[in-house]
């Protein structure tokens, strides 16, 4: 407890903030304002303290302002409701919503709010009940599969590409977490003897220490990172000078220990983005994990390797999610504030991703239900989905033929954004998935010009038609879509159909994005067109 009524303990910050903002703010929260500089940092009996006052101006200029502000920007008709600023990074990525990362993908409170029967005064009628059969023809990572089988609903998905459906059966599949933990152990064990004794761990420790004592002295946490937002130190200049002093350091290093830190180029992915003792790793737990005899275990081990490599990559921490260019020196890292290095081993990462598997696969045993969902790898245009789910889940199969597919709740690709086989390229290299990019809808590489969206708008449109067969005659579709060229009015047309409302949501925690920049996303509530019908 802080005599100094104007300092706070990270716990009474957090009981603050949370009664200043009315959501739970916890002591992690007050602490990444502490780390990055937002509130200064006070000690308490050794501990962290920080000013109330400066924390509620923070609060009120930065946090209640916002709603405003992205309104005046996007418009009154923004559903501010829809935000779910009031749930924790923890809960946005909650259990098995995290075990692979995936741009694009929507929060699984969203998919939750419209799937369940609860009603509000937005939300005026509920949609689906307990026991009905989800469509998910865009499956992505698979998040509407796994909120389904939370929500006591069966659940199909449809990816073009095989990886994504890997992905999402791995996350609603159901393991003995105790023989997970056990196969773990063994690889772990395994690659930790692989490793023994390997010069380029020496040189990595060495590197580690001195890196460690270079940041303690010209970017010290917090105080560094406060100067910057404060405008005494031109963060620019100030980072390329200092960087310029280590750098000779590093080079040192590298001579005196032989070491290869520079990936050794290429045609493939793996050649061009990884150092060459972080390929060695990677391609000896891959051939350990074809040792493995049970197949669901195996691919959800690939999954976490997937995952771990995906941490390795030859480059910076602010260019994790889209690749500039290799990386292997020692560089200013703006997300850390303070000069990181390059990785040369998988090891850390797999380790700790082992373990999160196997507490996140837990707390989705919690709250699983007894409900079936699959995603199939196909083409959503012309897939035939009840004889696709007979060669992979019968059961499944029939509880759609004798129920049909209540409604459809998805999030299509947007326009010229992302290439979707591109983003998982390294697990295409090592685990020789065949890739289906020529079937992707409007990726990246084909822009957003008129002839690009007009193609986007059919296609979307064609996945309608197509799934239409399969669903009940009074169906509902949710499509989840930054509409910013107003595509769906047409897309509805096209499929028959007719836009019955549509929900606006502020996008606030957008990754590897500018969060500040006022950002929508809008709900489309299709229904068959009422002519059509009768």
């Amino acid at each position: 407890m802080s005599k100094n009524p104007e300092l706070l303990t990270l716990e009474e910050a957090s009981l603050f903030a949370s009664k200043l903002l009315g959501r739970e703010v916890t002591q992690s929260n007050i602490g990444y304002l502490v780390q990055y500089g937002r509130v200064r940092k006070s000690g308490v009996n050794g501990g962290t303290a920080v000013h109330a006052r400066e924390l509620e101006n923070y609060y009120r200029n930065q946090i209640r302002p916002q709603e405003k502000r992205w309104k005046e920007k996007l418009g009154d008709d923004l559903n501010w409701h829809l935000s779910f600023t009031e749930y924790r990074e923890a809960e946005r990525t909650k259990h098995v919503h995290r075990l692979h990362p995936y741009k694009g993908k929507f929060i699984p409170q969203l998919v939750e709010y419209f799937l369940d029967s609860r009603t509000d005064s937005f939300k005026k009628e509920a949609c689906f009940r307990e026991g009905d059969i989800v469509l998910d023809p865009f499956c992505g990572s698979g998040t509407a599969l796994a909120q389904a089988n939370e929500l006591g609903m069966h659940a199909v998905g449809v990816d073009v590409s095989a990886f994504n459906a890997l992905i999402s059966n791995v996350k609603i599949g159901k393991y003995d977490v105790n023989r997970i933990e056990s196969v773990f152990l063994r690889l772990t064990e395994s690659l930790r003897e692989f490793r023994k004794d390997r010069e380029y761990l020496q040189f990595d420790a060495e590197l580690t220490d001195r890196l460690k004592a270079f940041n303690q002295k010209f970017f010290p946490s917090p105080d560094y990172r406060r100067a910057v937002n404060q405008g005494k130190i031109p963060e620019r200049l100030y980072a390329a000078e200092k960087l310029k002093g280590f750098l000779p350091v590093f080079d040192a290093l590298v001579r005196r220990y032989g070491v290869e830190v520079a990936p050794r180029g290429g045609r493939s992915f793996l050649d061009q983005w990884y150092a060459p003792s972080v390929r060695r790793e990677m391609d000896f737990l891959f051939k350990e994990m074809k040792e493995i005899r049970h197949a669901e275990v195996k691919k959800l081990a690939a999954v976490v390797l997937s995952r771990a490599i995906r941490s390795c990559r030859a480059t910076t921490h602010a260019d994790l999610g889209t690749l500039k260019e290799p990386v292997a020196r020692p560089y200013y890292c703006k997300k850390h504030g303070k000069v990181c290095k390059p990785i040369l081993s998988v090891f850390g990462w797999w380790r700790r991703y082992c373990e999160d598997t196997c507490q996140r696969l837990r707390e989705f045993d919690a709250l699983r239900t007894e409900t079936r969902q699959r995603c199939l790898v196909g083409d959503s245009r012309t897939i035939d989905i009840p004889a696709a789910l007979k060669r992979k889940d019968r059961a499944l199969a029939d509880l759609v033929a004798s129920r049909k597919i209540k409604g459809i709740f998805s999030s299509p690709p947007y326009v010229g954004l992302i290439d979707y086989h591109e983003q998982h390229a390294y697990s295409y290299d090592l685990f020789g998935f065949s890739r289906r990019d020529g079937l992707e809808i409007g990726p990246l590489s084909r822009g957003q010009g008129l002839e690009a969206r007009l193609s986007y708008a059919r296609e979307i449109a064609r996945v309608l038609v197509n799934c239409r067969r399969f669903l009940v005659e009074d169906f509902d579709i949710f499509l989840v879509a930054n509409d910013k060229y107003g595509l769906y009015p047409r897309i509805a047309d096209d499929s028959d159909m007719r836009i019955v409302r549509q929900y606006r949501r502020p996008v606030l925690n957008r990754v590897e994005k500018d969060r500040m920049v006022a950002y929508s996303e809008s709900i489309f509530h299709l229904k068959a067109n009422v002519c059509a019908v009768a």
